[in-house]
């Protein structure tokens, strides 16, 4: 925070970004307003010009804050267009923010590094070379016993649209429709609007309209304000290099899928000043920043992800303040690692964690359980554990425990130590969704062909806590359709639903449960020996994360239960 920040060995040129503490007071007691039902300013949202007015850094602390920029010998310094920080230039490793305006700063960022992450490490290198087209297709046996287990289920190959439709619930009277959600990546997708209307062709879905789907790029150049973003529309030509992952297909996707007729606003962050993390930042900002008047979207959905200790939380945390403020609901990722990260850890976040899903040959739900895998692989005759991988979540150490969690997380999950006393603070994720690589989604994406133009459309199977995020948002879009205004910040109400039918609770695999329903065997191929995941697993004593009826640490209050789960919000502002 107000100290020092991590840099670069070498001095260079760097734009960085000194954020501004706002009324962070004032803003939480209106935030806590707006967001909790039955209250009189319920909903009663903000613009972004009016919550800067109102909330915003005075002219004398901005003021304070440049003048020192200007002393250090930084250049070009500027007041973002929300008076949300100072950019300023120069070749600066280090910037030490001196006590005399340690309450006037939130933090630094852009002086290089990045923990940002977009959970790539849970999208399959290729696609399984023996998979399902539904949970129990193919069951494997196999020896010797692992925990008990010589049978499991292939696989899958990557759910469809319809499966994903079926699974959650999601019907025709409800589809996102006049709802505006925004999806920040970290990277352009090539030709995104081409490869969401072939994805609605091969999934039997409506076609996307010529308006519905936006691309904008945050940030282009160093030291602009997100004001100044560069616009595309769903014309977009081919980028010149090809797209590091397929997570901006599947963000895009996994919303058409579950909210075909909500609009959607790509914010794509752009790294040219060296900081992918700010740029990150920058990118929700952006949304939030609107043109003024209002928000670009009243949903966010954001599948990366910072580590923690390596951006300044208290800047997150303003940005998710000001969102709550003007009635934009901010989802994050709980990561795709045990543990916490700084983005999925605010109090004004929705964070959403992983589970696994079983959908059977009709659409049911055959089972869905905490995504905690012990993956094994077997070698020289034996099982080897590789250990116990999964979603994110626990408790965390900096933030307090929100009042919608009161009475709802368990004294066991909300119980940290902190400076040698026991206290109850703010327990990750909130829901949850599919996230299992075992049991993704099939993702549809365009590559650049060596002659610069785009390719066939292909498919590959992805998952992660990416596909968990945009999944919820585009059901929350759902709900939200035909509103008289936003949900915003949604996590007083949803707690509110709580051990209710709207929300499936999330339980550990039963020891009665069908061997094929515990695990997934994937068989040998390409030189790599069979692998094993057995599902639902934790740790005794491996951080704070435990899978258990009502709420956990790995899946929340549960899972989205398809009507009730609409109607649960819409009715929740009279509970």
């Amino acid at each position: 925070m107000a100290g020092s920040a991590p840099a670069p060995a070498q001095a260079q040129s760097v734009t960085v970004q000194v954020w501004l503490t706002p009324d962070l007071a004032g803003a939480t007691a209106f935030a806590d307003a707006v967001s909790t039902p039955g209250g009189a300013g319920y909903r009663h949202y903000l613009s972004p010009n009016a919550y800067t007015a109102r909330f915003g850094p005075s002219a004398a602390r901005i003021k304070a804050v440049t003048d020192w920029l200007t002393q250090q010998g930084l250049k070009q310094v500027r007041l973002s267009s929300g008076h949300d920080y100072l950019s300023a230039t120069g070749a600066v490793t280090k910037l030490t923010v001196p006590s005399s305006l340690a309450a006037d700063v939130l933090g630094v960022t852009g002086l290089g590094g990045s923990g940002s992450d977009a959970a790539a490490s849970a999208t399959p290198a290729i696609a399984a070379p023996t998979c399902a087209q539904f949970w129990g297709q193919h069951v494997q046996s196999f020896q010797p016993a692992y925990k008990g287990l010589t049978k499991g289920s292939l696989p899958i190959c990557g759910y469809s649209a319809a499966q994903m439709r079926a699974a959650y619930g999601a019907t025709s009277a409800n589809t996102g429709k006049g709802v505006t959600v925004a999806l920040t990546e970290n990277a352009s997708p090539t030709a995104m609007f081409t490869t969401l209307t072939d994805y609605a062709k091969a999934n039997h879905l409506p076609a996307p309209r010529s308006d519905q789907f936006r691309k904008i790029e945050s940030g282009s150049e160093c030291g602009a304000t997100p004001a100044s973003s560069t616009r595309h529309t769903s014309a977009d030509v081919a980028p010149s290099g090809p797209p590091v992952d397929d997570e901006a297909e599947m963000d895009s996707e996994a919303v058409y899928a579950l909210a075909p007729d909500a609009n959607q606003l790509m914010v794509v962050a752009d790294g040219a000043c060296g900081d992918e993390d700010q740029s990150l930042i920058d990118a929700t900002l952006s949304v939030l920043l609107g043109e003024g008047a209002r928000p670009s979207a009243t949903i966010v959905s954001n599948s990366w992800q910072i580590s923690l200790g390596m951006e300044p939380a208290p800047v997150m945390h303003a940005i998710d303040l000001r969102a709550a403020a003007e009635g934009v609901g901010m989802y994050f990722v709980s990561g795709d690692t045990p543990g916490l990260t700084m983005t999925g850890s605010d109090r004004y976040a929705t964070v959403v964690g992983g589970t696994t899903l079983g959908v059977g040959a009709k659409g049911e739900r055959v089972f869905e359980t905490g995504w905690s895998d012990d993956s094994a692989t077997l070698d020289g005759g034996k099982w080897d554990s590789e250990g116990v991988g999964g979603g994110g979540g626990g408790t965390s150490l900096d933030f307090g425990q929100p009042r919608y969690q009161k009475g709802v997380v368990p004294s066991s999950m909300a119980q940290v130590q902190v400076g040698g006393k026991t206290v109850d603070n703010r327990a990750v994720p909130d829901i949850a969704a599919d996230g299992d690589p075992d049991t993704g989604m099939l993702i549809g994406f365009i590559q650049t062909g060596t002659d610069a133009e785009p390719g066939p459309y292909q498919t590959l199977p992805n998952a992660g806590t990416s596909l968990a995020c945009p999944l919820v948002a585009a059901l929350v879009a759902d709900a939200e359709q035909g509103q008289g205004s936003a949900f915003g910040f949604i996590n007083p109400l949803l707690y509110r639903l709580a051990g209710t039918p709207a929300l499936h609770d999330v339980l550990p695999v039963s020891a009665s449960a069908p061997q094929q329903d515990r695990a997934a065997f994937t068989p040998a191929a390409d030189g790599s020996g069979p692998s094993l995941d057995v599902f639902g697993t934790t740790t005794p004593g491996a951080g704070q994360q435990v899978l258990a009826k009502g709420y956990d640490t790995i899946t929340g209050l549960g899972t989205p239960n398809g009507s009730a789960f609409i109607d649960g919000l819409r009715k929740g502002s009279g509970r």
